[in-house]
This record gives structure tokens, sequence and C-alpha cells, in this order.
């Protein structure tokens, strides 16, 4: 078998770091947790990331790759300024009550407080997000698909606010409010902001 790259091991203890704060929570997350979710001693944990804060920090960027990173990666060959909004809009939602990225995300808002760079990472996530929304309203009102009923930039902060509220109720496990019931809403909200049906295939 193939000898594990550096880069490989700190991958591997990145995944490994996320399973053990959605454990732990991220104040409660410590060296051991880590090293026991990895299947390697503190030690070796050690031997890659020297600074389990530095860890940690990683992990959550990690997580939040899936809510700006890849939502760009898969609408970027999309020319429909309505399938991109539609598409954005389900694919910012958690999959499900348990979805972990999701959990990294609310164990990341709730140390937010007390942690500065925690604090940072959110922060741009959120600027990030609303930016890509803002990007997908001004296109579509440039090519007359969208009819924007206000500023794209406040319509864009409220479809991240929306998105984070339901994504918050579904985690939750609110009886009523599912992944598919939140997108629902959140469209409902972008149906009014952009004058456009948003009848896409999705």
């Amino acid at each position: 078998m193939a000898r594990k790259s550096r880069s490989d091991r700190r991958v591997d203890l990145i995944d490994a770091a996320r399973r053990a704060i959605i454990r732990h929570g991220t104040d409660g997350v410590g060296l051991n947790h880590v090293a026991e979710e990895a299947g390697l001693t503190s030690g070796a944990v050690l031997y890659h990331y020297p600074n389990l804060g530095e860890l940690l920090v990683d992990a959550h960027h990690a997580g939040m790759e899936r809510f700006y990173e890849l939502r760009l990666k898969r609408i970027s060959g999309m020319r429909d300024p309505a399938e991109k909004l539609v598409v954005t809009i389900r694919s910012g939602l958690p999959h499900g009550p348990d979805d972990p990225d999701v959990r990294l995300l609310n164990e990341l808002g709730g140390a937010a407080s007390r942690n500065r760079m925690y604090a940072l990472l959110l922060t741009t996530l959120y600027d990030r997000q609303v930016a890509m929304y803002q990007s997908i309203l001004e296109t579509g009102s440039a090519l007359g698909t969208f009819t924007l009923a206000g500023d794209s930039l406040v319509i864009a902060r409220n479809l991240v606010a929306l998105e984070d509220a339901y994504g918050y109720r579904i985690t939750a496990r609110h009886p009523v409010i599912g992944p598919e019931e939140a997108a629902e809403l959140i469209l409902a909200y972008a149906r009014t902001a952009t004058g456009n049906d948003l009848k896409t295939s999705h």
C-alpha cells in the first residue's frame, strides 16, 4: 500500500477534526478527540499540525467550501440567471437535520462571539455568499430576466439570511420545515424580489 503524503495526512486530520467538532463542540474539542477520530496518537496529530487551533480553523474552513466555492462551481456553466438562482438557493440548505457541514457551521456560529478567527470566517463566508447572490441578481436584471423589487444588495442579504434561518430550523428538526419546504419558502421571497416565477427544472 502506498504511503500517504504529508498533504494527504493533513486532509485526513481536517476530516477527523470536523467529526470531533460535531461530536464534542467547538469549545469542547481537544487534541485527544481529534486523535481518536483519526485513529492516531496525539503526538502523530501534532507532527502534522503542531497547533491544534490552526487545525480547527482549517476544519471549519473546509466545511464552508460547500456553501461558496462548490456552489459557484455548480452554477458556473449555467447561462439562465433564473436557473442559477434556483440552484443556488436549493444548494445552500441542509440535506437534513443531521447534515454534518451545517452542524459544523452551527458550532462555529456558537463560538464566534468568543473567538475572533471564527467570527472572521463566518463574516467572510456571509460576505461571499451575499456577493454570489448579488452577481446573479444583477446579471438577471441586466438581461431582462429579473425585474428587481429593490436594491440587489438588500435582496442578496435577505436571501442569505433566509438560508441561515431556515437551515437552522431544519437542523433543529422543525416538524414541518424540511429541505424542500425551506427551499419553497425562500423561493417564494425570491419570486417576489425578482419578478420572475423561477419555474426551472431542478
